[in-house]
């Protein structure tokens, strides 16, 4: 006998579980309700008595006498028929009233139930590399997260899904295998550069009315699908690679000094994410007159010029090295090693005025333990030859000058006031020929 067959029949011979109320009316009317025998063929699980809370939710016994793997179509046809049932019952009852309650709770059991047959949690490897993506199994249940694949919602409680180590894809386990897009975080490791271009628009002709990633037909009237341009691409995609999220793009930045976050598509959040704190952005070579008119440019590179002055005496000081005075710049290594590489981050903080408190902090630390806590960083002062009065000077103290032939400092007003050459580059010169008549003597010898 069919299965459906089997449970028509089954059916027909137990009391209906939505029925409850004709049952407790009839109990009120003092009559007995009519008892009726299940065919042993038609009902493989145990008898049990007192069944009212499983009626409750509507799940006969045959839903969970067999393993998960075993489960057949029919199985999600009944637990449909179910939900359906419970909505109209759901409907039917009064408001508020205990009976709805559990009617409500039933249909989310079995709403549960049927998302779970249709999505079976199997024993899913850790880890999947799929085009570059390095994608580890998340463990994290509660967490509401979106499926950047199919744009559904990943309930986490009943499904399997995973996350890009390097680009943070979140997808379901299902969605997987169809999965297109490579990891973003190749692309900055091969490419680490920027459009520098504001919003380079090309058209939707160039694109031949398809989306710049998936190639799926658009148009700007929304059929089939709606193009959403991406301001830094300058390109348009479909509704499932741009979801209207927005980002700061640095093209606005270097030539506009413009924080205001745009709309981009999915990759490109993920790639200026990436790149955000990259120091890749050259500003006296893309756009020098920026330090024009931003003030606050021309102060951090100036904090940036004395630690790069700094530098040689902390290599030098076993006490610097110690204290590892160095490493407060470890979030912004670039800071040490150069003054004119900029991160789209740094030019974020600039704007803000967080970067400016915070390197002006540690350029007031460095500074005192060259000038005031260690003795072996002052020895390695100056004192002015032009004037030979005035404290001890450094390269980094706003009110000197450094010559650049030979490092040595002076007070500022000296320097310039002073026609002539740098006295330790004439001491130095004067050595070097004082030294030739000797050299060309052992020349000559040999």
């Amino acid at each position: 006998m069919e299965y459906d067959e089997r449970l028509a029949l089954f059916r027909q011979t137990h009391l209906n579980p939505f029925d409850r109320g004709e049952e407790e009316d009839h109990l009120e009317g003092g009559k007995t309700p009519p008892q009726y025998e299940a065919k042993p063929e038609l009902f493989s699980g145990p008898k049990t008595h007192n069944s009212d809370r499983t009626m409750d939710l509507g799940l006969a016994e045959d839903h969970f006498s067999r393993p998960v793997g075993s489960f057949v179509a029919s199985d999600i046809e009944q637990l449909k028929q179910a939900i359906g049932e419970c909505k109209k019952l759901i409907l039917e009852l009064p408001e508020h009233s205990e009976r709805q309650k559990d009617t409500v709770v039933k249909l989310i059991h079995l709403r549960l139930k049927l998302q779970e047959l249709k999505d079976p949690e199997e024993d899913e490897p850790n880890l999947r590399v799929i085009l570059e993506h390095r994608f580890s199994k998340e463990k994290s249940k509660s967490v509401k997260q979106t499926c950047d694949k199919c744009s559904a919602i990943i309930w986490g409680l009943i499904q399997t899904w995973y996350t890009c180590t390097g680009c943070y894809y979140r997808c379901h386990s299902k969605c997987m295998n169809l999965i297109t897009k490579p990891c973003v975080r190749s692309k900055v490791s091969h490419q680490s550069e920027y459009e520098l271009s504001i919003c380079p628009e090309i058209g939707l002709d160039r694109q031949d009315y398809r989306c710049a990633e998936c190639r799926t037909p658009i148009s700007l009237r929304g059929v089939p699908t709606e193009a959403r341009q991406c301001d830094y691409t300058g390109q348009y995609y479909c509704s499932t690679c741009h979801w209207n999220d927005t980002a700061i793009v640095p093209a606005r930045v270097i030539h506009n000094w413009e924080f205001e976050p745009r709309k981009v598509c999915r990759s490109s959040l993920r790639y200026l994410a990436l790149m955000m704190s990259r120091p890749v952005l050259k500003l006296k070579e893309i756009n020098p007159l920026l330090f024009n008119f931003v003030e606050e440019l021309v102060e951090i590179k100036k904090l940036r010029q004395d630690i790069l002055l700094m530098k040689p005496y902390f290599l030098t000081c076993k006490e610097a090295m110690e204290a590892r005075l160095l490493l407060q710049l470890q979030d912004r290594q670039h800071f040490v090693e150069n003054d004119d590489m900029y991160s789209l981050q740094d030019l974020i903080d600039i704007s803000s005025g967080r970067l400016s408190c915070s390197l002006t902090e540690i350029h007031t630390i460095f500074a005192k333990h060259i000038k005031l806590d260690c003795e072996r960083c002052q020895a390695k002062g100056f004192v002015c030859e032009l004037c030979k009065e005035g404290d001890i000077l450094f390269p980094f103290d706003s009110h000197t000058s450094v010559c650049q032939d030979c490092s040595a400092v002076f007070h500022r007003d000296c320097y310039y006031d002073n026609s002539t050459t740098c006295p330790r580059c004439a001491r130095m010169t004067e050595r070097k020929q004082d030294d030739e008549p000797y050299e060309k003597g052992a020349e000559h010898q040999k």
